[in-house]
C-alpha cells in the first residue's frame, strides 16, 4: 500500500455515511486515504497534533466533514498550509444551512473549498483535480472521467429525442 495523499476527516461517526461516497470517488482515481473521526471540539489536541504532522507523513489534500457548528474544516485550514476541502453534512436546520455557512464563512486568508450539503463524492473528485496538477496517472483519470460524463449527457439525450 502507498502513502496516503488525502486526509479525510469527519467529526463524527455519525457521518461516515456520507462520507463513503467521498471514499469511493479516491478509489476510482486510485487515490490513496487516510480516514479518521476527530472532533474539533471534543478533542482539538488531536487535530492540531494530526494536520501539524500530515505533510510529513505525504498527506497533500485534507477533506473535512462535519455538521451542525461545522468548524472542523475551518480549524484544519487554520493549522496547515494544505489545501482543505469542506463538506457540510446535512442537519435538521434548514437542510443543513447551519453547518454550511459554518464552513463557508471564513475569514481572510484561512480557505476553505466548500461543496454541497452532503457533496463527500464531489470532495473526493475536487482532491483529484488538486492531484491531478502534480500527478499524470490521475490527471489521465480525470480526462476519462470527463469523457464518460459527457458520453452519458450524450446518451440521455438521444433516449429523450427517441421519446419525441
Amino acid at each position: 500500500m502507498s502513502t496516503p495523499k488525502v486526509a479525510v476527516i469527519m467529526g463524527s461517526d455519525s457521518d461516515f455515511e456520507i462520507v463513503k461516497k467521498c471514499l469511493i470517488a479516491l478509489e476510482k482515481f486510485g487515490i490513496e486515504y487516510d480516514v479518521q473521526v476527530i472532533s474539533a471540539h471534543r478533542n482539538p489536541h488531536k487535530i492540531f497534533d494530526y494536520a501539524t504532522t500530515a505533510e510529513d507523513r505525504g498527506i497533500e489534500v485534507f477533506i473535512a466533514a462535519a455538521g451542525k457548528a461545522a468548524h472542523l474544516p475551518g480549524v484544519i485550514a487554520g493549522i496547515t498550509p494544505l489545501p482543505v476541502i469542506g463538506i457540510p453534512i446535512q442537519t435538521s436546520f434548514q437542510g443543513g444551512l447551519d453547518s454550511l455557512l459554518s464552513i463557508v464563512q471564513m475569514p481572510s486568508g484561512v480557505p476553505v473549498a466548500t461543496v454541497a450539503v452532503n457533496g463527500a463524492e464531489n470532495a473526493g473528485i475536487l482532491a483529484a483535480q488538486m492531484l491531478s496538477i502534480k500527478y499524470p496517472e490521475i490527471r489521465e483519470k480525470m480526462k476519462a472521467f470527463k469523457i464518460q460524463l459527457n458520453d452519458e449527457v450524450i446518451a440521455k439525450n438521444e433516449k429523450v429525442q427517441e421519446i419525441l
